[in-house]
């Protein structure tokens, strides 16, 4: 075969198989784009704690988890709480088609990379990074909302309130020569002081935790986001309580509850959401201040690490002002937070709302309940699902911002303001 012969036949056979080539790209079918993605992660606080409506929750094993009734273990998956009214759903979220709750109330910065179930206390989910390549699979993870901190190997929302909670309990219905046996033992009967909510050497070392936990976080999503576009939101906490409460819960039938025995006083607040010391008021907001320092913190530790990552931190302290438990007269009516609520023994679903009455045995048995059946008291305490609607609007500021890091505002005539 001539030279000339062999270079027509190969130049042919170039331009058939680029013709082929063009044939086969031009015919095949084009890459569908994964549908847009919202997350939320992380505790209570955006699992939807208190906002009811909570759905099934898939376990450690895989099983759908429904309502297990006021008796069952408090580890079970459906106790995580996620809520249809949660934020993660209130917000208005441009781009994002679906969204995805996979936050558990009480989580802890250990669940973010080991499953619940691993620690004590912990509820019997997997591991929430798990749960998001889960998510990373079938979808485009856009906007991730983290609520982290509040609940760590040092101290738990859940313990401060307790504790300050049943100081005043015991306080008001015992005088200071009588012996008040909880499940746990005696209760001191003074206001919660800082330390006893948590150390500066605790907060250092819930911050180390969280940072920890958060590290791996970003580095999975790294790895499992689609196009590599997403937005972190940091999410803060708000304190349920006002600075003091409203006047006319500061004393009744003449008594104040710097006085041995306030029962009339002790049900009042009770009854309107707020059964604690006055005195305790400013080391509770002094903790929740610490909480925000915490979360800002983290992300300014993890912004460092992760030079271009898309990272908010989303300051909702004072998301709740004028609308907090026993701010106003009317309270719990209005409020954006959960009133605490205990139930009697057998726990039946049934709430007390009043104490008025009751001998301290009883108020004794309706506290040990809390501790026997946490469930019945966890939603104590937290955003209720008109306070959910607030956070949802502060999240719908934070996901569009062009800041790093912003506050969440409630004015005194209810609007909100994100900047």
């Amino acid at each position: 075969m001539s030279r000339l012969r062999r270079t027509v036949l190969a130049a042919g056979l170039a331009v058939v198989t680029a013709a082929l080539s063009t044939a086969v790209v031009a015919t095949a079918p084009a890459t569908a784009a994964l549908p847009t993605a919202a997350v939320a992660l992380g505790d209570s606080f955006v699992s939807g704690e208190g906002a009811g409506a909570y759905t099934a929750v898939v376990d450690v094993n895989g099983t759908a988890q429904g309502f297990p009734g006021w008796r069952a273990a408090n580890s079970n998956a459906y106790f995580c709480h996620r809520s249809a009214n949660a934020s993660l759903h209130q917000a208005s979220l441009p781009g994002i088609q679906d969204r995805f709750n996979l936050a558990c109330s009480g989580g802890q910065p250990h669940d973010i990379a080991a499953a619940s179930s691993a620690r004590a206390n912990g509820r019997q989910v997997a591991a929430q990074l798990d749960q998001l390549r889960a998510v990373g699979r079938t979808h485009d993870i856009d906007v991730v909302l983290l609520g982290l901190g509040s609940n760590n190997s040092s101290f738990t929302f859940g313990d401060v309130a307790e504790k300050c909670a049943n100081r005043f309990i015991a306080d008001a219905w015992t005088g200071w020569w009588e012996f008040w046996a909880y499940l746990n033992g005696p209760v001191e009967q003074k206001p919660c002081a800082d330390a006893d909510l948590a150390t500066a050497a605790q907060f250092d070392a819930a911050t180390a935790e969280t940072v920890a936990a958060v590290r791996q976080l970003l580095a999975t999503l790294r790895e499992i986001d689609a196009d590599g576009q997403h937005r972190v939101v940091f999410q803060d906490y708000t304190n349920p309580l006002p600075l003091d409460l409203y006047p006319s819960f500061h004393t009744e039938d003449s008594r104040d509850d710097t006085r041995d025995k306030f029962r009339a006083l002790g049900a009042e607040r009770y009854a309107a959401g707020c059964p604690i010391h006055r005195a305790s008021l400013p080391p509770g907001h002094r903790f929740s201040q610490g909480l925000g320092t915490l979360v800002r913190s983290t992300r300014d530790a993890v912004a460092a690490e992760f030079p271009g990552a898309d990272l908010v931190y989303l300051n909702v302290q004072r998301a709740f002002d004028g609308a907090r438990l026993c701010e106003t007269a009317a309270s719990p009516t209005g409020a954006l937070a959960t009133p605490i609520r205990l139930q009697d023994d057998p726990p039946t679903g049934v709430f007390v709302t009043s104490l008025s009455g009751y001998d301290k045995i009883a108020i004794q048995r309706i506290a040990n309940v809390c501790v026997t059946y946490f469930q019945t008291c966890q939603e104590s305490w937290h955003p209720n699902a008109a306070g959910h609607q607030v956070l949802g609007r502060c999240l719908t500021g934070a996901a569009t911002t062009a800041a790093r890091n912003v506050s969440c505002v409630r004015s005194p005539d209810g609007s909100i303001t994100v900047s």
